[in-house]
C-alpha cells in the first residue's frame, strides 16, 4: 500500500517518517521523498494512526490526486535545488515531464491553479533560498554559488536575488537578521 506525504523534503524527513511508521508497528518497503510504500495493506483506523503520528512533525497524508501531483512537483524541485545542486542537463519543464510522465502544460496549469504561483516562480524562490543559505555559510564566493546553481552569470543571480529579496547578495550577507524561510513555507 502506498501513502503520499506532504512536506517530506529531505533525508531527515525520510528518517522521521520511517521511525514513526516503525514505532506504530508497520514496515515500509520503500521510503521516497513524499511517498511511503508499506509492506501490507492498512485499514482506515491504522491510516488515521499514521496520519496523527506524522502530523506531530509537520507532515500530512495526501489523499486526492491533484494534491499528490502538486506535492510531487514541489518535492522534485526541492530535491533538485537543495540536494542535487541543481544539476540539470535538460530544462525544468522537460525534467518534470519526464519524472512525472505527464505533459508539462497540464502540470503547469494545475500547479498555478492550486498554488497561485507558477512552477517557474516556485523554482526561482527555491533557488534564492539556497543562495541565502550559501551566503550565510560564507564558504563560497558569489561566482561559485552562481556556478553551483546554474546561473549564467553572477550579474543574473544578483539581479534575480535583488528582485526577490529587495537586497543585493552582498547587502544580505551583512544583515544581522537573515530572513530565510523554511522550505515548506515557500
Amino acid at each position: 500500500m502506498k501513502l503520499y506525504i506532504k512536506n517530506m523534503v529531505c533525508d531527515r524527513c525520510r528518517w522521521v517518517v520511517k521511525t514513526e511508521i516503525e514505532k506504530l508497528g508497520f514496515k515500509a518497503n520503500v521510503i521516497d521523498l513524499g511517498e511511503v510504500e508499506l509492506e501490507n495493506s492498512i485499514d482506515n483506523q491504522e491510516k488515521q494512526q499514521i496520519k496523527e503520528a506524522l502530523e506531530n512533525f509537520g507532515f500530512e497524508l495526501i489523499d486526492d490526486k491533484k494534491s499528490r501531483i502538486i506535492e510531487k512537483i514541489k518535492t522534485l524541485i526541492i530535491d533538485l535545488v537543495h540536494q542535487k545542486n541543481n544539476e540539470l542537463a535538460i530544462n525544468l519543464s522537460e525534467y518534470l515531464s519526464n519524472q512525472l510522465s505527464q505533459d508539462y502544460s497540464s502540470l503547469s496549469n494545475l500547479f498555478s491553479e492550486v498554488e497561485d504561483v507558477t512552477i517557474e516562480k516556485y523554482f526561482i524562490s527555491q533557488k534564492i533560498e539556497k543562495v541565502k543559505e550559501l551566503l550565510v555559510y560564507d564558504e563560497l564566493t558569489l561566482s561559485e554559488i552562481a556556478f553551483q546553481l546554474n546561473y549564467s552569470s553572477v550579474a543574473y543571480l544578483s539581479n534575480q536575488f535583488k528582485k526577490i529579496t529587495g537586497f543585493s547578495p552582498s547587502h544580505y550577507k551583512q544583515l544581522k537578521d537573515k530572513k530565510r524561510k523554511q522550505i515548506e513555507d515557500l
